[in-house]
């Protein structure tokens, strides 16, 4: 979708207002809805989030994909139930969050460790999740070594843990440890990152999601992942841990994640965006597919839509998302 003439100008002025006042920029197409920032203490620094709706009742808890924040879920949080809480949290080096303490890397099982900070921080001894992307690996995973602990998983459009081949795994690892490296010495440098124009940062937030999220949609993302540059206030820098570029993903053969599949025990609702990648043979979703769908709470759905169709399209999701959360997490 491209940007109408005229609306970058908007959208900077727009981005600038957020950026100073903590506010809400939704498009007009949109419904809005009250939030409150949130901001908690972890052992390395903070942990940022926006909740929705209702305090006094455990919330769903959304988790984004790699590189995103909790601005993925701006469009549809509006649509979402409103008996219920909806708390969208930034993960340590993304969005508002802090970083990982220097010296460290990222892991998926990081991630999953995490939900259990989250959890003892507001003293849960249940979790319901919302997943995107590499979120919804990791609620696969966690969702199957607590499965005690998840009482509803719904999962955006990426199922499982992906299986690479063995020489792409070997060749993938040795590549980020040394381009880890590289930005650990640039760092040392205390030098601002590159900056861009507003317009520019568009163009490569869009392009960088392989044209999943349109331009339009953007500024979602991007009000919570840059700041001004220092040198050259027209221009701005983005804000998460560029060490993200190098995050270690799990390196699980294909028996295991359907030995992990077979542990999930909670409601489980997986939606499939048609136009999304599998990053894998789809014979191996096919097979997980399989072991879920022999338990009575799995759904499972196909929709049109890009990577991003939530953010894109989010009344097409909540419309199978929120029978879902009535069903299970009832008035």
């Amino acid at each position: 979708m491209a940007v109408a003439a005229g609306t970058s100008g908007i959208l900077r002025r727009s981005l600038h207002k957020i950026m100073a006042e903590g506010s809400v920029s939704c498009s007009k197409n949109f419904p809005t809805k009250e939030f409150e920032e949130i901001k908690f203490n972890v052992p390395w620094g903070h942990i940022a989030g926006k909740w929705y709706g209702p305090r006094n009742t455990r919330p769903i808890v959304g988790f984004h994909g790699w590189q995103d924040n909790a601005g993925t879920f701006d469009t549809i949080a509006p649509l979402l139930p409103s008996h219920i809480g909806f708390l969208a949290i930034d993960l340590p080096g993304h969005g508002l969050s802090s970083w990982l303490p220097e010296g460290c890397s990222y892991h998926s099982v990081d991630y999953v460790t995490f939900v259990l900070t989250l959890m003892r921080e507001f003293g849960w001894d249940k979790i319901s999740m919302l997943c995107h992307s590499m979120s919804s690996i990791n609620g696969f995973v966690f969702s199957s070594l607590f499965p005690e602990k998840c009482d509803l998983y719904i999962a955006l459009d990426i199922l499982k843990p992906v299986l690479q081949p063995k020489d792409i795994l070997v060749k993938g690892v040795a590549e980020k440890l040394e381009t880890l490296l590289k930005i650990s010495e640039r760092k040392l440098n205390k030098s601002e990152p590159p900056s861009y124009e507003f317009e520019q940062l568009v163009d490569r937030v869009h392009e960088g999601s392989g044209k999943s999220i349109n331009k339009d949609f953007c500024q979602f993302i991007l009000k919570r992942n840059i700041q001004p540059s220092a040198k050259d206030p027209t221009k701005f820098c983005f804000t998460r841990d560029e060490r993200l570029k190098s995050l270690l993903f799990y390196a699980l053969p294909q028996d295991i994640v359907c030995d992990l599949a077979a542990r999930i025990t909670c409601p489980h609702l997986f939606i499939k965006a048609l136009q999304g990648p599998y990053y894998e043979p789809k014979s191996n979703y096919d097979e997980v597919i399989n072991v879920l769908t022999k338990k009575p709470t799995f759904e499972y759905h196909q929709i049109d839509g890009t990577h991003h169709v939530h953010l894109n399209e989010p009344k097409k999701v909540a419309d199978i998302i929120n029978p879902f959360i009535n069903k299970y997490r009832p008035q």
